[in-house]
């Protein structure tokens, strides 16, 4: 097998991130699910954006997070999305190029705007997403190269892509490359709702195709339809090489084969947004996997990651990480 030339390739939604403060009442009035991730047509999108109070606006998608997360502590990272040749899809181009990630995917030309996703942050840092998906619908097969997924260790997969047909190929043709080539899969579940839309399968690539497994305490149930999260622990383990399982300010869980690690969060003075927590998690994983760390090492590293993006607003780390990576190297709690 050639050695690898980048270390995670992300597959994922090429959004711009809208986020602003909300309060519970705004939710309430709008019909929104608190801490879900709702998609919405260019009309809702229009009309929720026009209410929103004053926020920030920045590149965004949840693998594109982790890839960008991944840059900064040092990995080489790319990325693969849609955008239209529109402004937002040149901010989003810009930007995840300055951070060191490698996107050379082609704009879209005739198709929808580029995605944004408008998100409402509460008092208690939970944050609900309203999503336009856009061009990233255009998505394809076409816009997977072969030679970039066999030059990945790890090929990483959002499972928001699952809901656009075109997308959904994009998928199947990038893992099919990976293994093929010897390489690894990553997936993260991204949103209950959408396991839930999914479920069947979700369950037949954790079984068959996925190596690597992102999925917070709600998306395990729910892949398994079961009420305790030790249940569905036990379930997902032989299904996949590893599963990293994070539970909030339980920490997180990781398992193999052979191997459990309870791993504790990190300390925060403040839980400000929990925007990209689960997204800077798999990017700390991720870079302590390619670079051969123990499992509970991994673990440390993305528990470090989460706590710095959730204490300020936005998803992607404000202070340098690279330090981490040394910190990682002791138990998050000691």
């Amino acid at each position: 097998m050639v050695e690898a030339s980048i270390d995670v390739v992300g597959i994922g939604n090429a959004i711009v991130d809208v986020i602003a403060h909300a309060e519970e009442e705004f939710l309430i009035r709008q019909s929104l699910t608190k801490g879900a991730m709702a998609l919405v047509d260019a009309a809702r999108a229009e009309a929720l954006y026009a209410e929103m109070g004053p926020g920030i606006e920045c590149s965004g998608g949840s693998a594109a997070n982790t890839m960008v997360g991944l840059a900064m502590l040092g990995a080489r990272a790319a990325y693969v999305g849609k955008v239209r040749d529109d402004l937002l899809g040149d901010v989003f181009r810009h930007d995840i190029g300055a951070a060191g990630v490698a996107f050379e995917t082609p704009s879209a030309t005739d198709s929808a705007p580029t995605a944004r996703s408008l998100i409402l942050v509460t008092a208690d840092a939970q944050r609900t997403m309203n999503t336009f998906l856009g061009a990233c619908t255009e998505l394809g097969p076409d816009d997977v190269d072969a030679a970039l997924i066999g030059a990945a260790k790890i090929t990483y997969l959002e499972g928001y892509l699952w809901d656009p047909p075109a997308a959904k190929a994009a998928f199947r043709k990038a893992l099919a490359i990976a293994h093929e080539q010897g390489r690894k899969v990553a997936l993260s579940l991204s949103d209950p709702f959408c396991v839930d839309r999914h479920r069947a399968e979700f369950r037949e690539l954790v079984e068959r195709h996925v190596d690597v497994l992102f999925a917070n305490e709600d998306e395990i149930r729910s892949l398994y339809q079961v009420e305790e999260f030790d249940e569905a622990l036990q379930l997902v383990r032989g299904h996949c090489e590893v599963a990293a399982l994070t539970r909030s300010a339980k920490g997180s869980v990781i398992a193999s084969n052979s191997e459990v690690h309870v791993v504790d969060s990190a300390a925060v003075n403040r839980v400000v947004d929990t925007t990209g927590a689960g997204d800077l998690y798999a990017a700390g994983f991720l870079y302590g996997l390619t670079r051969g760390f123990d499992l509970a090492r991994c673990g440390r590293l993305g528990a470090l990651m989460a706590a710095e993006v959730i204490a300020h607003y936005g998803a992607r780390p404000e202070a340098p990480v690279a330090p981490f990576i040394e910190a990682s190297l002791h138990p998050v709690g000691a």
